[in-house]
């Protein structure tokens, strides 16, 4: 676990009507967190709240030079059946990148959760948009719990 670090989870679908309540409450908690001396943001780099936190994370770092964006990614091949404007979004997102971590060189059945699980053991701080607990976030958020890692919701 590192002090200094924060990950994110969240869906990759959010309900159009609360995007921009979640965007406002992401960026006053990753303010909050620089405030108090939390340097590496840690992306699993889905679509939806995964790349959203991350684009953000590549702004506040233009402000803070000592933020650093990491990506923990489950597969090298992860985009490559996305939406055209989400691939891109990504690759310029990885660009922006202070390190890339894979947890598996292809796709399998674990990887996701192989993911997670890297970015939990890894981090002090969760920010997560967990609208529904049966899902992959859901998962996630009861993994970060068990692991003591305080945990902030933006979607509530």
């Amino acid at each position: 676990m590192n002090s200094n670090t924060c990950c994110f989870t969240g869906h990759r679908k959010l309900p159009a009507n609360q995007v921009q309540p979640i965007l406002l409450k992401l960026e006053h908690e990753i303010d909050h967190l620089i405030a108090i001396g939390v340097t590496d943001f840690i992306s699993g780099g889905a679509m939806g709240f995964d790349l959203i936190a991350a684009a953000l994370i590549v702004d506040k770092m233009k402000i803070a030079k000592n933020i650093r964006l990491i990506f923990a990614l489950p597969c090298k091949n992860q985009a490559e059946l996305w939406p055209t404007d989400q691939q891109k979004l990504y690759y310029d997102l990885l660009k922006e990148a202070d390190e890339v971590q894979y947890v598996s060189e292809a796709y399998t059945p674990f990887c996701m959760k192989k993911r997670n699980q890297y970015m939990v053991e890894h981090s002090s701080y969760c920010i997560c948009a967990l609208l529904y607990e049966k899902s992959g976030t859901g998962q996630t958020v009861r993994y970060a719990y068990t692991k003591g890692l305080e945990v902030i919701n933006v979607a509530t």
